[in-house]
């Protein structure tokens, strides 16, 4: 492709290196082009007698032709300059920076987020700042008392995780015949990890000694969103009615849901003719959750408005304000059963029982996972496992 151009028009020479800038740039992405494409500049001295004037018509009527062609052509590769350019541009930032910038998306607290990733808090923020620097965008709302992710740093974290989980993918790729390493992450209640896993692990890391398990404890209520929100790779739930499509699990175990009471203070429950008077007796409920839900349907069949006492997080928070006379509370029995104070708090004998849950270890559905997430999901869901906990199955 020739362009031409004159010397008495620097302008249009101007915007022709412009162009051929531009051309280099957009040079890897035109794979209909040919495999070199170069714009070509030719200097054409205007013509000197009226008898070269048409000449001289044509070939700047060229020259606005071939300009506003490459312009048409600008146009229908901007996709792949904006992806070419955003490709170069990410290239900046290092494995590093993205998971400090995880790490504090996860705890939105720069003094926590600084401890995990072993620096200090000013250098956090300033690995923070040089990110939102070169993304062009805020990542984060901060004030004295709180941090909280922007639209864009929401939209930042989910690119942040990708890459972190290809880097590791890669990692394990490159590294298959060695002894398998990396990490693992799960998120279960505190009830599970010293109840369910302690089999598990043990089979595990007798198998894979590499591996860097990251075990995160809390509200059993929250598991499925967690593992949801590709916040850890795997997870202990208990498992709905319907398990959402992209949830793969496995049940390892099905536990009652029972009604307690405290044993000191028998003055909590208020009676009716040998019933229960749900208006007069407390019920600590949980704040979300599996069990809020199947205890709200428990009460509703019996056409009962309870009486709420108090809303908690927490399976074991619930067995500790029952045991102090609080109200009277619904638990799995497997919670029950672990349970330090379990003898401060008697079952309840009501009819019709509840639905008991069924617990599973759940994963996300992916074409390709990592080999540690692939190695521990074929022990967990091994028939001969020996995971612990058999004989707590109901």
């Amino acid at each position: 492709m020739k362009v031409y151009c004159f010397l008495n028009n620097r302008v249009a020479a101007t915007n022709f290196h412009r162009l051929l800038w531009l051309a280099d740039l957009l040079q890897p992405c035109w794979l209909d082009y040919e495999k070199s494409i170069k714009a070509e500049i030719q200097v054409y001295q205007p013509p000197e007698s009226s008898a070269r004037l048409v000449c001289h018509v044509v070939h700047n009527f060229k020259v606005i032709l071939l300009y506003l062609a490459f312009l048409l052509r600008k146009v229908i590769y901007l996709p792949y300059c904006i992806a070419y350019t955003a490709t170069t541009f990410w290239c900046t930032m290092d494995i590093q920076e993205l998971l400090f910038f995880t790490h504090l998306a996860e705890n939105l607290h720069f003094g926590r987020a600084s401890r995990i990733c072993n620096i200090t808090p000013s250098a956090l923020t300033r690995t923070i700042q040089r990110i939102e620097e070169e993304v062009g965008e805020p990542l984060f709302i901060r004030d004295n008392r709180s941090v909280a992710l922007t639209p864009a740093g929401d939209i930042f974290r989910e690119y942040a995780r990708d890459v972190l989980k290809r880097q590791e993918l890669l990692r394990s790729q490159l590294g298959r015949d060695r002894e398998l390493g990396g990490s693992l992450s799960l998120y279960c209640s505190v009830t599970a990890a010293y109840s369910i896993l302690p089999g598990l692990f043990y089979k595990f890391r007798r198998a894979y000694p590499g591996v860097h398990i990251k075990l995160q404890t809390g509200d059993a209520a929250l598991a499925l969103a967690s593992l949801q929100n590709r916040e850890v790779d795997l997870t202990i739930a208990a498992l709905p009615r319907k398990v959402p499509q992209r949830v793969e699990y496995h049940k390892i175990l099905q536990t009652p849901l029972v009604f307690i009471a405290p044993a000191g203070y028998p003055d909590t429950l208020s009676y009716h003719q040998n019933d229960i008077n749900w208006q007069k007796t407390p019920v600590i409920m949980p704040d979300r959750g599996l069990s809020r839900e199947r205890i709200e349907r428990w009460f509703a069949a019996k056409k009962i408005t309870a009486t709420v006492y108090a809303q908690v997080a927490g399976n074991e928070a619930i067995i500790a304000m029952v045991s102090l006379g609080c109200g009277v509370g619904v638990v799995p029995q497997l919670v029950l059963e672990k349970s330090p104070i379990q003898e401060q708090v008697n079952i309840l004998k009501l009819l019709p029982e509840l639905t008991p849950f069924s617990i599973g270890i759940c994963t996300m559905r992916k074409k390709q996972r990592t080999p540690q997430l692939q190695a521990f999901w074929d022990i967990a869901t091994a028939d001969d496992v020996g995971l612990g906990f058999r004989q707590k199955i109901i």
